[in-house]
């Protein structure tokens, strides 16, 4: 059986595997029409197996966000046959309410980035995709239900406002992003959701805090400690027992991820412009003709 589910680390994701808490075939890099993807493992559990891709280095964190290369990414995953995805996130938390540590099952987006490579389809008549959902409710209801079967510390639902980057926020754009609402600022789930819904793949984040931003709570400047002072000793304990965690929630997942999603609406997201006789059924046409 071929498969269909994937996940995409994120932050501390090459350091799971280089401790081999998560052990699986390397089958390595994809290339694609926009260059080489990270390389993709595939994992064998005892509730199946997937695929997994490091968003940031295999070996490191080697590229920060803004540098991603998502579309290579985002194809490598279809080219295997992937249908539905489940990434994770660190943000930082605006909405007070939230823990250090907190998981967070985002379920809107905010996009403050700039100059991203956001389409498949550019210089075409197509890619006009509603987003809302924004994220596969299905998907997330798999997510939501694995953590509540481990009796992990949850929130259900979130706004991810989406910034630029590497730099992190200002106080003031703080204040602007929690006055539109926003719980969590990071960087990276955009324009990766985006793209996958393009190419008609479930999507879901799972979110964990990593630290308040930057004029939520006070916190004193320390050179050459993570985000320079935003995340104390405590934050980082809290931070890292989540991240351990991430092989046991994905491999409780693999075992639930068909619950939700057999009529997923995510898998129609072209169907009118295939109605249209505009593209076929060959999705890489899409993107090269």
């Amino acid at each position: 059986m071929s498969n269909t589910f994937a996940v995409i680390g994120g932050s501390e994701a090459y350091n799971l595997l280089k401790s081999d808490k998560l052990q699986g075939e390397r089958i390595g890099r994809v290339e694609t029409p926009f260059g080489d993807s990270q390389a993709v493992y595939k994992i064998d559990g005892e509730n199946g197996s997937f695929l997994f891709l490091s968003r940031h280095g295999e070996k490191g964190y080697s590229r920060t966000a803004p540098y991603v290369n998502y579309r290579a990414n985002i194809y490598a995953l279809k080219e295997h046959g992937i249908r539905q995805i489940v990434s994770w996130s660190g943000p930082g938390a605006i909405n007070t309410e939230y823990k250090i540590g907190q998981y967070v099952v985002v379920d809107d987006l905010i996009d403050e980035t700039k100059d991203r490579e956001y389409t498949f389809f550019e210089n075409k008549g197509i890619g006009f995709i509603r987003q809302s959902p924004v994220f596969c409710p299905g998907l997330r209801q798999s997510i939501i239900d694995s953590l509540k079967s481990l009796k992990f510390d949850y929130a259900e639902g979130g706004t991810y406002v989406c910034t630029q980057g590497p730099r992190l926020e200002t106080p003031a754009e703080i204040k602007k992003y929690a006055s539109f609402g926003s719980d969590l600022v990071g960087m990276t789930l955009i324009p990766e959701v985006f793209l996958a819904k393009e190419l008609e793949m479930c999507y879901a984040s799972i979110c964990y805090v990593t630290n308040y931003a930057e004029g939520i709570v006070e916190s004193e400047y320390r050179p050459g400690e993570l985000f320079d002072g935003l995340s104390s000793d405590k934050d980082r304990k809290a931070v890292a027992n989540s991240v351990s965690r991430f092989p046991v929630i994905i491999e409780t997942l693999a075992g639930n991820i068909n619950k939700h999603n057999m009529n997923c609406k995510c898998q129609l997201s072209m169907e009118r412009y295939k109605k249209n006789g505009i593209i076929g059924d060959d999705w890489h046409e899409w993107i090269t003709s």
